[in-house]
């Protein structure tokens, strides 16, 4: 049994997953708006996978005979002028759902909820992952600097990414 206390955590953060997907949308159009297509492909990626992750504490809730509560989703604000700024807007968001997880974790594991600390086990080696990715870009794009020939040819690069980007959506 989910404690009201864990359960309204949860909820959290399925409602933090959804803005994810959603900040990851407004990234890709900022992409696209500045003509980095490779990027906006990446970043739309990445909003599919976010919103994987939402849909995998909804099942999750829904195994336990939990309430789902669906919350108002707020419009991203931010408006980067460089593929750098929208990289670096996404590190760290990543870094605030790497937090809210692990906070999310502790709670899990102080109520006992075993089954809840297994569940977000996978999140934490997923944000893990997503942070590695997301700094590895922003680093690359640190070194590239102004040069927008080595800019462009790293957007092309990331335009190849595959599938939903982490080998770890494979795991579900």
């Amino acid at each position: 049994m989910l404690t009201k206390e864990l359960q309204q955590k949860l909820n959290d953060q399925i409602n933090l997953e959804f803005l994810s997907a959603y900040l990851y949308l407004g990234l890709a159009l900022k992409c696209e708006e500045l003509n980095y297509r490779g990027a906006a492909q990446w970043m739309r990626q990445q909003a599919e996978e976010e919103k994987g992750h939402a849909m995998r504490l909804v099942d999750y809730l829904i195994s336990r005979a939990a309430p789902v509560e669906l919350k108002d989703i707020p419009a991203p604000k931010a408006n980067p002028k460089k593929l750098l700024d929208v990289f670096q807007l996404a590190l760290k968001h990543e870094e605030h759902v790497t937090a809210s997880i692990d906070k999310l974790y502790g709670l899990a594991f102080e109520q006992k909820s075993f089954s809840s600390a297994a569940e977000l086990s996978w999140f934490l080696k997923e944000q893990i992952e997503e942070e590695k990715t997301v700094r590895d870009i922003v680093r690359t794009l640190e070194m590239l600097g102004d040069d927008m020939s080595a800019i462009l040819d790293f957007d092309r690069q990331l335009g190849s990414r595959s599938g939903g980007g982490s080998t770890s959506e494979a795991e579900n």
